[in-house]
């Protein structure tokens, strides 16, 4: 019997002969050359669009809200670097030229709140038909381009909410919100408790249905009773159409807080700003700081 012969170990790869006739595998190369045609790359791979959607830069600029923007948009009222738009489905940056009807926009400013005392005999609007003087006529000229928290009707006044911003304006008209809206009434009459007992219970005007209102009865003062008012809506004239409904006539309408706002001793058509931080924790916004979790100040000992 011949003697046998025993291969090296150096052909030997974990107890597995490699087989000669087939090259060793190339190493795995990350990238593109390393995948397969017609392979898609990994989601992580995929660079997300820079910027901000153009109808949230609108808003943040105080032009409209982002639902008004869109339609200004599809209107082709907004052009981007000298290009009409047709479409919001578009990301720009601080680079691009933004322009609405032939102006260009500013820089888009951070969410923004104003408490504004409205005076009694101006309108809510930015034009009115009638030529009536209107709340932007009236208006500090160094604010900027703001739009208004709901409404207070030509003989209200008192607290009117203004922002710059369109997120900010829908965030807090909206009915889930639920924050309470106080307001001193002064009605015409002599009413007692009893009188407005149909309106804690809410009420039907026309057709429409009003939800129950906090109601108290403060003082009587000549012809006339002044009463405090909560709702957690804002429909058109609501508060003088349910007095109305129960033979009363509001003659004087004042809001004095919107949710956490409070009127305080601002002065009919002052201005004040709420403070950013106020503004951001109280709506929730990004970089808000949870109550429990801000830092409190601490004692030093002497």
């Amino acid at each position: 019997m011949g003697a046998m012969t025993q291969k090296p170990p150096s052909s030997r790869r974990a107890g597995k002969p490699q087989r000669p006739d087939r090259p060793a595998k190339a190493p795995h190369k990350s990238g593109p050359r390393g995948a397969k045609p017609g392979t898609a790359k990994p989601a992580a791979a995929t660079p997300s669009p820079d910027g901000d959607r153009i109808a949230k830069v609108l808003a943040r600029a105080g032009v409209a809200s982002r639902r008004d923007a869109e339609r200004m948009i599809e209107a082709g009222r907004v052009s981007v670097n000298g290009k009409k738009l047709t479409s919001p489905a578009l990301n720009v940056t601080d680079k691009d030229r933004i322009t609405f009807d032939g102006k260009a926009i500013g820089t888009p400013d951070h969410e923004r709140l104003w408490l504004y005392h409205k005076p009694s005999g101006l309108v809510t609007t930015n034009r009115d038909e009638k030529g009536r003087e209107t709340i932007f006529d009236k208006l500090p000229e160094n604010l900027p381009r703001v739009m208004t928290v709901g409404r207070l009707d030509l003989n209200s006044e008192g607290l009117l909410l203004l922002t710059n911003d369109g997120g900010v304006k829908r965030k807090l008209e909206l009915p889930s919100t639920g924050w309470l809206r106080k307001y001193r009434v002064r009605i015409n009459g002599r009413p007692t408790d009893e009188t407005f007992a149909p309106l804690r219970k809410g009420i039907e005007v026309e057709g429409e249905r009003f939800q129950p209102m906090d109601i108290t009865l403060d003082r009587q003062q000549g012809a006339n009773a002044w009463v405090t008012i909560g709702l957690r809506e804002g429909k058109n004239r609501e508060i003088r159409r349910a007095m109305e409904a129960i033979g009363l006539t509001v003659n004087r309408l004042i809001r004095t807080s919107y949710g956490p706002f409070q009127l305080g001793q601002l002065k009919p058509g002052e201005v004040e700003e709420v403070r950013r931080r106020v503004v951001r924790d109280q709506l929730g916004l990004e970089d808000a700081v949870a109550p429990e979790t801000r830092r409190k100040p601490t004692r030093r000992r002497r």
